[in-house]
């Protein structure tokens, strides 16, 4: 399979959650993905734990204010950008890069000081993607 060249920024869609060209950061040095979340509880429904998300930050445009429930989730310790063990929820849902779609995880945070709403970590671009650090939208996912 031929990669695709994806810039340092990309426009993804996350069709499941009806977001469309939210701009995401690539970062080779995370290994999984990440997504901002307003508001993150861990709830039991009907005898089983489920999430109830709310993505993003009111100031973004793709902001809805919807709760999303999530039934399948891990949780996780990553190593936060200060180099620190935290536990983060991992969840599952199809993204559009380009021309492609696949399944990608992404863990829950508040990102809110951060510049971008969502990082693309190395798992879902090995194989697929080769990064071309000087460009930026080189998919035009509109």
């Amino acid at each position: 399979m031929e990669k695709t060249i994806i810039g340092r920024k990309e426009k993804i869609d996350l069709p499941e959650w009806n977001i469309t060209a939210i701009n995401a950061k690539i970062d080779t040095g995370a290994y999984n993905c990440s997504i901002h979340v307003t508001s993150v509880k861990e709830v039991l429904k009907d005898n089983r734990k489920e999430l109830e998300v709310i993505l993003l930050d009111p100031e973004d445009d793709r902001y809805t204010g919807k709760t999303i429930n999530i039934d399948n989730y891990k949780i996780k310790k990553v190593k936060n950008s200060f180099g620190q063990i935290e536990k983060r929820f991992l969840i599952k849902t199809m993204m559009t890069l380009g021309d492609q779609q696949f399944k990608a995880g992404f863990t829950l945070s508040d990102r809110g000081k951060m510049k971008n709403n969502v990082l693309l970590g190395r798992k879902i671009l090995a194989g697929r993607f080769l990064v071309d650090v000087e460009k930026v939208n080189l998919t035009k996912a509109e």
